[in-house]
């Protein structure tokens, strides 16, 4: 009789169960923190490769949040993980990624700032300080300045969008991430930015781009570099709204007071560029003259009288008999009391019907 031949299985084999019966576990310790290599990456499975003969996989609780960080992960790469079980029921050894989940995002970010490459980002609202992103939980922003044109008229159009941004400020004990846009777009890199950057010289004036205006001053940009014109140094008066000194995409005359080398900013100042007013002041406002001036501000300690631009003084309540009522913009009389210069502080009174006595 004829031997017979046994027949060969057909069935297709599985990869999960061929790689843990092929693997023998190896000397592996419980709660020993280690550098895993990312295997095989889903919603439903995280394989490791733990640096010895035994593959491991993701605890199911942790398995649950994986689905988070599935855009910025990948398979190859390298991250921090803690043996939870050196071996399961089913044969295999069982990580923890909570040591990456709190840390490894921030070496992440270190990472491709040091590399100059692009992450990606889930972008929220628009606020006061830029555009809000997320990053595998952690909440950055990219600055108004740091968008494309054609988002610089309407940033809050971002909103749900997933873009790429390269990463240009990051701080974990601060919980700081600034990226931006426009470098990954125009794929700027830090390299360029410092040449650039260094080639701006202190105290010099620059044609500067209005990017957009704040609460706290003038966005602009000096031959590809960021730079702000803080509200302070936009005019030697008061300045309590930006946006009626200039346009978005004006070119306007700027001096470089300032130059940040860790961020790569600069300070900007347009005030500069006029004299001081107060430079001159005694000689300009002698005590006994008569002067005009215009209400320009009531305070509960008196009202402020502009006598041009950027010198204004107080009449103190002190000064008053109580009954004045001076409407802002009204045009009245008055004799200067004392000056400080260096405080940039006058004192004012009314003139009375006998010439003033100032000082006897």
């Amino acid at each position: 009789m004829p031997k017979i031949k046994p027949q060969k299985d057909h069935t297709p084999p599985n990869p999960m169960k061929a790689l843990l019966q092929s693997s023998n576990i190896s000397n592996i310790r419980k709660n020993t923190e280690i550098d895993a290599k990312i295997l095989a990456l889903s919603k439903k499975n995280v394989l490791f490769d733990v640096g010895a003969k035994a593959e491991a996989v993701l605890g199911e609780k942790e398995l649950k949040e994986i689905t988070t960080y599935l855009p910025y992960l990948g398979e190859g790469d390298i991250v921090k993980v803690r043996i939870i079980s050196a071996e399961s029921r089913e044969g295999y050894p069982v990580v923890s990624m909570r040591s990456f989940f709190e840390k490894g995002k921030w070496d992440i970010l270190q990472e491709k700032k040091k590399n100059e490459e692009d992450i990606e980002v889930v972008c929220g609202e628009y606020g006061k300080g830029g555009v809000f992103v997320d990053f595998m939980g952690i909440r950055g922003v990219i600055p108004k300045i740091q968008l494309t044109t054609d988002f610089l008229e309407d940033p809050s159009r971002l909103a749900g969008q997933r873009i790429k941004v390269k990463v240009l400020e990051v701080d974990e004990v601060k919980n700081r991430l600034v990226v931006s846009q426009k470098a990954a777009v125009l794929q700027i890199s830090q390299k360029e930015m410092k040449k650039r950057f260094a080639k701006i010289k202190l105290n010099e004036v620059y044609d500067a781009k209005v990017l957009g205006v704040s609460e706290f001053g003038i966005f602009c940009e000096v031959q590809g570099v960021e730079g702000l014109v803080h509200i302070s140094e936009i005019s030697w008066e008061k300045v309590t709204n930006a946006s009626i000194y200039v346009k978005q995409g004006e070119i306007i005359k700027t001096m470089v007071v300032e130059k940040n080398d860790e961020d790569l900013k600069l300070n900007l100042s347009i005030k500069r560029l006029a004299n001081d007013p107060w430079e001159d002041i005694i000689n300009k406002y002698p005590k006994e003259k008569e002067l005009e001036g215009e209400v320009v501000r009531r305070e509960r300690y008196g009202y402020f009288v502009r006598l041009e631009p950027g010198v204004e003084g107080l009449i103190h309540v002190s000064k008053l008999t109580g009954s004045e009522e001076f409407e802002l913009g009204r045009k009245i009389k008055v004799f200067v009391e004392r000056v400080s210069k260096n405080d940039r502080r006058m004192s004012l009174i009314l003139p009375q019907t006998d010439k003033p006595v100032l000082y006897r």
